[in-house]
């Protein structure tokens, strides 16, 4: 994938990702800069969710650890368990809200 490739897919999931908050009624505030998405709970918790073009790598990071996802035959995988981005991202978001989220990001 070349940078502009990885770039514009980036672009796709974080606009994914806030249309997906959006939906699941999640009462929290997200904030883009660039490839940088800040989502920010109520009680001043935040999951950041970023690119990293040079390596080709969407980071996330939250209180409970940080993540770093490569595209794995079209999906977003942890590279460390192998868990998809929407799987994640959905667990520390319940976490948050202190109910279940299921985020679907069709990553």
């Amino acid at each position: 994938m070349t940078e502009q490739g990885f770039l514009s897919r980036c672009d796709q999931l974080l606009e994914r990702i806030e249309d997906a908050l959006d939906g699941a009624g999640v009462d929290a505030d997200s904030m883009r800069s660039g490839h940088l998405l800040e989502i920010e709970f109520d009680d001043g918790a935040k999951i950041i969710v970023n690119g990293q073009a040079p390596l080709r790598e969407i980071w996330l990071a939250d209180r409970s650890g940080g993540y770093h996802f490569r595209d794995v035959d079209g999906r977003w995988c942890d590279t460390r368990s192998g868990e998809g981005l929407a799987q994640v991202l959905s667990r520390c978001v319940s976490a948050h809200c202190a109910a279940p989220v299921t985020l679907v990001l069709d990553d």
